[in-house]
């Protein structure tokens, strides 16, 4: 006597599998969607930030985040100052960008000036001597974060990474360096127009809402598959 069809059974390992994973898409589509609030406010702030007029560098620095902000700063010698280049790239052109130390008064603390970009075809630099002369300078604030594991070591004035300790120790700085660099909006060397003084776009990668849907397409697309084979297992057992 043959044996009566065998039906299947409801997918009760499918099920527990499929809970946890569905929970971790939605979880990372929720994270996302978090995200994404939090780097629109981000780049609201930096926004504000950067169409306030420039303060003198003590008030900026005592704003709740100075990132961004313009000030202005009096640094002197500045245009005959020690430098350290930096490697860097400005509208696809390659080049160094000027970096000398200030030590503003009344504030214990050494600021990088990030005097400008210079062209890799110009060999040329500003001259290095002595002086005391103020020069007061409008400067934008920058967050200065250290360099990844992977960024070569400098080669002696020469450094490929934004190292705010080295670079102040190359320059013979006496105070702790900012953690803020001061990008000059205005030539400290006007006479040499090879320099280009510039801050650096500010660049915010807001990718979260299309990881968010991503992530919670992929919830969705499991979803379904789940659903389609329970439907066929339902119908095969009736």
């Amino acid at each position: 006597m043959a044996d009566p069809e065998r039906r299947p059974g409801f997918p009760w390992l499918l099920t527990i599998l499929l809970i946890p994973a569905l929970g971790l898409l939605i979880g990372l589509g929720v994270w996302q969607t978090q995200r994404l609030a939090w780097k629109t406010d981000v780049i609201a702030r930096a926004e504000a930030a950067a169409a306030q007029p420039p303060a003198l560098l003590a008030d900026v620095l005592a704003a709740p985040d100075p990132e961004f902000r313009k000030a202005l700063v009096l640094c002197r010698g500045l245009p005959t100052a020690p430098y350290v280049e930096l490697v860097s790239i400005q509208d696809g052109q390659p080049g160094v960008r000027l970096i000398s130390a200030c030590a503003p008064e009344g504030l214990d603390q050494t600021f990088l000036v990030d005097r400008g970009f210079v062209a890799e075809t110009i060999s040329a630099r500003p001259p290095i001597q002595p002086s005391t002369l103020p020069l007061s300078l409008t400067v934008e604030l920058r967050r200065t974060p250290p360099p990844g594991a992977m960024t070569p070591a400098p080669e002696g004035t020469r450094f490929y990474g934004r190292d705010n300790a080295a670079m102040a120790r190359a320059l013979g700085a006496t105070t702790p360096p900012s953690e803020f660099t001061l990008f000059a909006l205005v030539s400290p060397n006007p006479e040499w127009e090879a320099l280009v003084a510039s801050a650096p776009p500010a660049v915010f990668s807001n990718n979260h809402l299309g990881y968010a849907i991503t992530w919670f397409g992929l919830a969705l697309a499991l979803a379904g598959v789940y659903v389609a084979m329970l439907i066929r297992r339902l119908r095969g057992r009736a």
